[in-house]
């Protein structure tokens, strides 16, 4: 492929939540700002072996951080990037923590 579509899958209690559910397990990425929801469907199907029933996508903005440490205040961003949330049909689970 030309560009890399799914960058990382985002793991936080939120998303943990959502793919506990047995009716429709969601799971999230973090995916390039370019792809859409038609590559992120066939990419997700071809890297987990799964049939992907809908996928949202949302961009999420950059934010302003600032943390206190001796010399001074230290002043960054964190970027803004693409979150896509990816719902599965009922019987169907992607494992990310299967070898662990």
């Amino acid at each position: 492929m030309g560009k890399q579509i799914l960058i990382k899958p985002l793991i936080t209690e939120k998303t943990e939540r959502l793919s506990e559910d047995e009716k429709t397990p969601q799971y999230s990425f973090v995916v390039n700002k370019a792809a859409n929801k038609i590559e992120i469907k066939k990419a997700v199907e071809e890297m987990y072996s799964v049939s992907v029933k809908s996928v949202n996508t949302a961009i999420m903005p950059s934010r302003r951080k600032q943390r206190m440490t001796r010399s001074g205040v230290q002043k960054g961003a964190v970027s803004s990037y693409k979150k896509a949330i990816i719902t599965l049909p009922e019987g169907e689970v992607i494992d990310f923590f299967g070898d662990i």
